[in-house]
């Protein structure tokens, strides 16, 4: 993100400069305003910090040549160019392809684009935390996650229309993920949203997560519902043994 502010403060101002942005594994055209490319035009355009040349047409020549292997082949089977207009499309799109391209011509026509390359969201997923799980409690906590990393997008709780919490975390190494404590008799309408700039995706909680943990049948509380089982059929068994010797003494006595 501080690499996208550095980018519009270099070219605040400018007014050929757009910025474009773009799904990835979708396509994106950088269009050069050019509706028909005269006799002795030369066309470059160029990538990053390093201005690297990728594509050139050079009309004289009557050449229209594409680098792909430049920059490790990251533009490799993903450039072509318009013969008619010199304008340049990317195909299939990664966030490797975030960055400026610039457009240089011959006639001294000069523009920039600030394209930012956005990673595919994921729907996310809400499930119960069965450690906060208990039949006897007034509420249900449950947890929504993006099953992806993802940067550059913020997980949020929403209550109707409204933002109950988000969090946003730029680490590929970790997954985002949001806790929500509902009430059993709640009527209000929850999604999880996850979202960047462009796009979005949403999953609606399902109420009854909380209803079957209410009632005493949800998975996270059978553990607990067992245990009890158990220990109230290992006090019934130390009671009988203990019926039994008082019983075998008792008649001990009466025989003595």
């Amino acid at each position: 993100m501080e690499h996208h502010r550095l980018l519009a403060r270099v070219f605040a101002g400018s007014d050929a400069v757009k910025s474009v942005s773009v799904t990835e594994g979708d396509s994106v055209s950088l269009n050069s305003g050019v509706t028909d490319m005269m006799d002795d035009d030369v066309i470059q355009w160029r990538f990053g910090d390093e201005n690297t040349l990728i594509a050139e047409i050079d009309v004289i020549a009557g050449t229209m040549t594409v680098y792909e292997d430049v920059l490790d082949g990251r533009f490799r089977d993903r450039l072509k160019l318009d013969d008619q207009t010199g304008s340049l499309t990317i195909t299939h799109t990664t966030t490797e392809h975030t960055g400026v391209y610039k457009l240089d011509m011959i006639r001294n026509l000069s523009r920039s684009f600030i394209l930012t390359v956005y990673s595919r969201l994921p729907v996310p997923v809400i499930i119960s935390n069965s450690s906060h799980c208990s039949s006897s409690s007034s509420s249900c906590s449950v947890v929504c996650s993006s099953v992806l990393s993802v940067c550059d997008a913020t997980l949020s709780w929403y209550a109707g229309i409204s933002v109950l919490s988000s969090i946003s975390v730029c680490d590929l190494s970790i997954s985002l993920s949001l806790p929500l404590e509902v009430e059993y008799q709640d009527k209000n309408t929850y999604s999880c949203v996850l979202n960047n700039p462009i796009s979005n995706q949403t999953t609606h909680l399902d109420i009854n997560i909380c209803h079957t943990c209410a009632e005493g049948h949800a998975p996270c509380c059978d553990s607990v519902e067992a245990v009890l089982r158990l220990v109230v059929t290992a006090l019934m068994g130390v009671a009988s043994a203990a019926a039994v010797v008082l019983l075998v003494n008792d008649v001990r006595s009466t025989r003595g």
